[in-house]
């Protein structure tokens, strides 16, 4: 029996907020790489927030948005859907996490960045690089829609990685179920890590140049430059070449494994425990 859907939302929103921790806390060290290697723990509180509230959020949209696909095909609630089906739920419920991430991303890329821009004269040495000195000067600066700067490159971002992540995900764990002979939810915890990992894996070599050029924009947006997508891609593009748009792609690599292994498996044990718990 299926519980109530205000109970099944809070469930889905719960173990997601448990997979973002889980996340954060195995990923973050690799993570700051990609911005600087002066302040690699800079950013940890900014990126535990950004986590939580963006799986949490994405989580909870995706059992929302799985109702929807089942909807728009005319399934029974609760009918199980193909790997494709759930993709595309994962993708449409990305548009949702998007506006949760994009105020947490920019005050940890922000922060992450400081250090290396402080050294490289383009801001001001001494300036406090605290959580809610960034949070104040957004806020001074640009008003509250400030912290949606990048916004539009986050939702071009988010939509065709999460139809790699969740497709990716789902198609590896039918494919350990498929040969070990049981249904994906008993594929054991090594399989579902490396399933979570691997989905990882396909969203970043998918989106990495798109989140290169979202992270430029934010973190320009420190020193005042305000400067659009296309613009701030083309620039790189002429200026540091098209490799520049993987620089760094090597740690994130390195760190998508065991950081969206341990989502989800913590969103899966969380989410089956809290099921089970209602009865459902």
């Amino acid at each position: 029996m299926s519980p109530h859907p205000v109970i099944q939302a809070l469930i889905d929103f719960s173990a997601g907020a448990a997979g973002g921790t889980a996340c954060v806390l195995s990923g973050q060290p690799f993570d700051t790489i990609k911005v600087g290697l002066g302040g690699l723990y800079k950013g940890a509180t900014p990126a535990l927030l950004a986590n939580i509230s963006e799986n949490a959020v994405l989580f909870l949209s995706y059992g929302l948005c799985q109702d929807a696909v089942r909807l728009l095909l005319r399934m029974d609630k609760g009918a199980e859907l193909s790997d494709v089906h759930k993709a595309s739920a994962g993708s449409l419920a990305s548009i949702f996490s998007s506006m949760a991430i994009c105020p947490t991303e920019l005050v940890k890329c922000r922060l992450q960045a400081m250090h290396e821009m402080e050294e490289t004269g383009k801001v001001a040495k001494g300036q406090r690089s605290t959580v809610w000195s960034v949070v104040k000067t957004v806020l001074r600066t640009n008003g509250p829609l400030g912290f949606y700067q990048g916004l539009t490159s986050t939702i071009v971002r988010e939509i065709p990685g999460y139809f790699c992540f969740f497709g990716a995900y789902e198609v590896c764990r039918t494919t350990f179920a498929h040969h070990m002979g049981t249904d994906k939810d008993s594929i054991g915890i090594l399989p579902l890590m490396f399933s979570g990992g691997f989905g990882g894996a396909c969203l970043w070599l998918v989106v990495y140049p798109i989140d290169c050029v979202k992270s430029r924009i934010q973190v320009y947006s420190l020193a005042g430059r305000q400067e659009g997508f296309m613009k701030t891609f083309m620039g790189i593009i002429r200026t540091e070449g098209f490799t520049a748009l993987y620089s760094g792609l090597t740690p994130t690599m390195i760190r998508t494994f065991p950081a969206n292994g341990a989502l989800f498996l913590a969103y899966e044990f969380s989410r089956k425990f809290m099921m089970d718990t209602v009865g459902a």
